[in-house]
């Protein structure tokens, strides 16, 4: 298994091949913003958001604006690995490395952890496009990333799958034959690019504000998306629990119904009574913000700025096995 000292950051010049519009650091601030807009959203079922905790007892907001600014440097440095074209071990190093930081900034709480090994990944696959000279785009993102990188995840994946469980997640995954972070990852991020995406375009394109296509974003991933954070405080019945609630809501109109909002702080009460806390598809829905967010021209572009505007101990996403995400 991997420590968090196995390698250090790549060199920047790494990214000297990047076009200006894959840049690392362009790529970081869109990966950072996302991340705060995905945190600051309200209202978000059970979630930790700027107006309450949701239905953790051990971080709040301001955890997470202390996780996402130790951050803020991974980003970058994963960008110009994946410029690179380095073996999936490189990045696998400085995710771990990552997740070691975040942990130091908010005294031991995973605030971030499915986001450092997804968005993470997404930002590497980012960094590989533009050193091939390609466009930013969904479809140019998930070739490079399945073209680089995809056959050592699937081999962590089964790996993953045949391992005794050593997390929750993993445990989840194999007692119900869900579908893991690392699964999600073998394939492309499908609930990213084919469920959150396609969502919050839409929502946007209708005209719709930023806050309601987020939330109806939100919601059309939890209507599909096999949760494991959901069945660790709920067991299988809580994550179709909620899957429910999210698919009636968004069969019903979502948030173009005249009361959305006071549907949707219901669903949070009682997803708080309830104990359950979706962080999948939370992490989903940063990375669907962090793509609409780069593509050129998309009114998704307009992104807050963090200047403007209790989670289960678990294994690392990156070393073999490894297990889903939990927060």
């Amino acid at each position: 298994m991997f420590t968090s000292s196995a390698r250090s950051p790549i060199p920047a010049s790494g990214a000297d091949s990047l076009q200006a519009a894959f840049s690392a650091p362009t790529l970081a601030r869109a990966a950072v913003r996302a991340l705060y807009v995905e945190v600051a959203l309200e209202p978000k079922p059970g979630l930790v958001s700027l107006r309450d905790s949701g239905s953790h007892t051990d971080m709040d907001a301001a955890t997470f604006v202390r996780s996402l600014f130790a951050l803020r440097h991974y980003f970058a440095h994963i960008a110009q690995a994946g410029a690179r074209g380095v073996e999936f071990a490189a990045l696998q190093s400085l995710g771990v490395a990552a997740e070691a930081r975040m942990l130091a900034a908010t005294g031991g709480v995973n605030t971030h952890r499915g986001a450092v090994f997804g968005l993470g990944l997404l930002c590497a696959a980012a960094g590989r496009v533009g050193a091939q000279g390609g466009v930013f785009g969904a479809a140019a993102l998930r070739s490079a990333l399945q073209a680089t990188w995809g056959e050592a995840l699937a081999a962590r994946a089964l790996a993953t799958r045949r391992a005794v469980p050593v997390s929750h997640g993993q445990k989840a995954a194999q007692a119900h034959g869900l579908r893991s972070a690392l699964d999600e990852a073998a394939l492309g991020f499908p609930t990213v690019f084919e469920v959150a995406l396609p969502a919050l375009q839409a929502a946007l394109a209708a005209g719709l504000g930023e806050r309601a296509a987020r939330v109806q974003a939100l919601f059309a991933t939890m209507a599909v998306l096999d949760d494991t954070n959901l069945v660790h405080r709920g067991g299988i019945a809580g994550l179709r629990w909620m899957q429910a609630q999210a698919q009636a809501f968004v069969a019903a109109g979502g948030v173009q119904q005249p009361d959305w909002l006071v549907q949707a702080r219901a669903l949070h009460l009682a997803a708080v009574q309830r104990r359950l806390s979706p962080g999948g598809s939370a992490d989903v829905l940063a990375s669907a913000c962090w793509l609409a967010a780069l593509e050129p021209g998309h009114a998704g572009a307009r992104q807050a700025s963090p200047a403007q505007a209790q989670a289960p101990a678990t294994a690392s996403l990156w070393p073999l096995p490894a297990p889903a995400a939990h927060r």
